[in-house]
């Protein structure tokens, strides 16, 4: 099956959907499929539930689709560098679903690994917890969390191979392969696609098997929060 495309928009061609749930890679500015993101601003994709561990910075990365009022929901766990998504939720115009970091990064595992769901203790007595199932195990409390399956899961990886395996770098590890594993579909962005049979089978982070739509983009890589030292 042939899953290289040449660009961004070529590859999403046939898959965004008004209202569909979206899973995406990246920590922070981190590892995030840039070009994915500015394909779905043009395309007008709208009615958006978009599963990330952020929401990008206001201007860039997922903070592009806040400003065109793409999205309708925000499933995060850390929100607090984009004043858009801050004015959009207090006004009432942006729906969150606040999850736990490493209950985000598991929820995503779980789906793409075929498990419904799991108990956890992060949460246990906060908002966190309102309206969900609570068990005891060995006298401690937890809580059943859902496994994330979603339509779409796009991800930007370090090198991947015309099979669609995938090395990520650092960082960007942090959400992006379980990103990759929880999608119907998944389109994945890459600094350098190379020959297939090239990359260390120790170290392909995401088999092929998981990865439809593969291409190489142009990645401007920001900073999120630029320090220097004075003098």
């Amino acid at each position: 099956m042939q899953k290289t495309y040449n660009s961004a928009a070529e590859a999403l061609d046939g898959v965004l959907l008004d209202g569909m749930l979206i899973a995406a890679g990246g920590f922070g500015l981190c590892g995030i499929p840039e070009n994915l993101i500015e394909a779905i601003l043009d395309a007008g994709t709208k009615n958006l539930t978009i599963a990330s561990n952020n929401a990008g910075v206001d201007g860039f990365g997922l903070g592009m689709l806040l400003d065109s009022k793409q999205v309708k929901k925000m499933i995060s766990s850390y929100v607090g560098e984009n004043d858009e998504f801050m004015r959009q939720y207090l006004a009432g115009e942006l729906e969150l679903e606040f999850t736990p970091q490493g209950t985000l990064a598991e929820r995503m595992r779980a789906g793409g690994a075929g498990i419904p769901g799991f108990y956890t203790k992060t949460g246990v007595g906060t908002v966190i917890a309102e309206g969900k199932e609570h068990k005891d195990f060995n006298g401690e409390t937890y809580i059943l969390e859902e496994g994330l399956v979603a339509d779409l899961s796009i991800v930007k990886a370090w090198k991947g191979d015309a099979a669609g395996n995938l090395v990520y770098r650092k960082t960007s590890r942090n959400f992006n392969p379980n990103a990759a594993t929880c999608g119907k579909v998944c389109v994945a962005e890459v600094e350098k696609i190379v020959p297939t049979g090239t990359l260390d089978p120790d170290l392909i982070h995401t088999p092929g098997i998981f990865v439809h739509r593969i291409f190489e983009g142009n990645h401007e890589k920001r900073i999120e929060q630029r320090t220097v030292r004075e003098g």
